[in-house]
């Protein structure tokens, strides 16, 4: 590593926009850069993304990112990706050109293909070998949908000249010269979201790649999190900056968040919450509706594994009552809205709005809004709302506890919405322990900057980023259990309401 490099750049690429940060030796951000991109809806339960639009935004945010600093290339020790999970890519290699839209992960339009692979082995047909449950979640049945849809995308694919990935390996590949020699690379924790990977042996599966008749001439390389993939190739872009860390997302908020010992917990609240576990180098095959994932991978270490709980439509929800509702002007205002009364007033919002996740697997549950008498106003809506992600981040937290034998002891939480301190008093108070918020409340471009530095020596290990960690915020329980009990259980009767609202598939 050169000696005048002094800081380590992330790219966060998310489900609603793309940043650069630019983090200094103590994981203090030194600049960002961020824009959205839009959020294309064809129909009911479709979202898509233009993957063009993301690759030009990234090269955007990464200059906006420099630029504020006054920090080149040549100062960037290193880049680490993180991105959104799932949200698939088809892409022609010898063009580089998408043969569609990026299908995002909320996408429940690969439902019929889902029910088809279960066949009567049901939806845990998979499991034991990759440690999903088949939803329409994973980014398996989105290849196989573009597949079947896009006109001559089979046989492109059948040639060789297609190829798959999350949108980390779009990013790289476009990033280390695309056409020109583009690295094809995806790393642990994004493979095991595809339900491709065979969670053991951090290999890809031909026969479950055969049942969903993908060609796996499509795949990328299946990398660590924290190693040097390739390095920045395209012109005035990073160029020559070694690309050295891949984390989706959520994990990559563990590695942010210092979550290396077994048993540490964490929540990330974005435009759905994910709650994960470090269960650590044993895969723990769940019983309770929770996700076996990967954790993260460092180098030739071994892989660290963990259990998680994904949460459809938390923020998102915050968003709808913006956009749809228009209840409240901006994101903000929700929490002095719902602060202007004492309680919900009685209602339960259930924002099932693709089905529920874990732990209920639920693809047939819509959004319902219940137990409104003409006393409820929109201030208690917007209660129930914030409400409702506390419910659904207990959901998980109790099923947690129950699948990996001993109860969490604090949550470390992050994301926007931990800005909202009625909603983190509430969650503290659901879940009974204290709920803590980081100095540094950007985890997840963290945990990425941390990875890559890592890999070409920036940072030493785990133990500098244990010691650069440090709390800012803890809310501890307290409201009264019987409360807290009541509230719950009625939530739990609220989503008996929201199920078997799908009963055919609707065109």
């Amino acid at each position: 590593m050169s000696t005048d490099t002094k800081y380590v750049m992330a790219i966060d690429q998310g489900t609603t926009s793309s940043r650069a940060i630019i983090f200094d030796k103590q994981g203090n951000i030194v600049s960002t850069g961020q824009l959205e991109h839009q959020q294309i809806f064809p129909r009911a339960g479709w979202v898509e993304h233009d993957p063009l639009e993301i690759w030009l935004n990234v090269r955007k945010v990464v200059a906006e990112a420099e630029a504020s600093s006054e920090v080149n290339a040549r100062d960037i020790a290193a880049v680490g990706i993180t991105n959104q999970r799932e949200t698939t890519v088809v892409w022609d290699r010898t063009t580089g050109k998408p043969v569609y839209n990026a299908i995002v992960w909320q996408d429940t339009r690969t439902q019929a293909l889902v029910e088809e692979f279960a066949g009567d082995a049901g939806t845990d047909r998979y499991k034991d070998r990759v440690g999903l449950p088949l939803a329409s979640y994973f980014a398996g049945p989105k290849v196989t949908w573009i597949l079947d849809n896009v006109e001559g995308a089979r046989e492109a694919a059948e040639r060789g000249d297609l190829l798959m990935g999350t949108t980390d390996s779009w990013l790289v590949w476009n990033m280390t010269g695309g056409v020109d020699g583009g690295v094809h690379v995806t790393d642990v924790t994004n493979a095991s979201r595809t339900m491709l990977m065979n969670l053991e042996t951090l290999d890809w599966n031909p026969e479950i790649c055969a049942d969903m008749r993908i060609p796996m001439s499509m795949l990328p390389e299946i990398r660590s999190s924290s190693e040097v993939y390739g390095k920045g190739r395209t012109r005035g872009f990073l160029k020559d900056v070694p690309i050295s860390g891949i984390l989706g997302d959520q994990q990559a908020a563990m590695f942010g968040q210092a979550c290396f010992e077994k048993g540490m917990g964490k929540n990330t609240y974005g435009t759905g919450s994910f709650v994960l576990m470090n269960v650590g180098t044993e895969v723990v095959h769940s019983q309770n509706g929770l996700l076996s994932t990967v954790c993260y991978k460092i180098g030739d270490q071994d892989a660290v594994y963990a259990l998680e709980g994904s949460i459809a439509v938390t923020g998102s929800l915050v968003q709808w009552l913006r956009d749809n509702l228009g209840i409240i002007s901006s994101a903000p205002e929700v929490e002095p809205l719902a602060a202007s009364v004492e309680d919900n007033g009685g209602a339960y919002f259930v924002p099932a709005f693709s089905g529920l996740f874990a732990p209920h697997w639920r693809p047939d549950a819509r959004g319902a809004l219940v137990g409104l008498t003409r006393y409820v106003s929109k201030a208690h809506i917007a209660r129930a709302a914030l409400e409702a992600t506390a419910y659904q981040s207990r959901e998980v937290v109790d099923a947690m506890n129950a699948d990996a034998g001993v109860d969490i002891t604090e949550l470390k939480v992050d994301g926007g919405m931990t800005a909202n301190e009625l909603l983190m008093q509430f969650q503290a108070d659901q879940i009974g322990v204290p709920v803590i918020r980081p100095r540094v409340t950007e985890t997840t471009a963290l945990g990425a900057a941390y990875a890559a530095g890592i890999a070409v020596g920036f940072w030493s290990g785990t133990d500098e980023v244990t010691a650069n960690w440090s709390e800012d915020t803890r809310w501890e329980p307290a409201m009264a259990d019987d409360r807290r009990e009541k509230l719950y259980r009625n939530w739990q009767k609220a989503v008996t309401k929201s199920l078997d609202w799908v009963d055919e598939d609707v065109d």
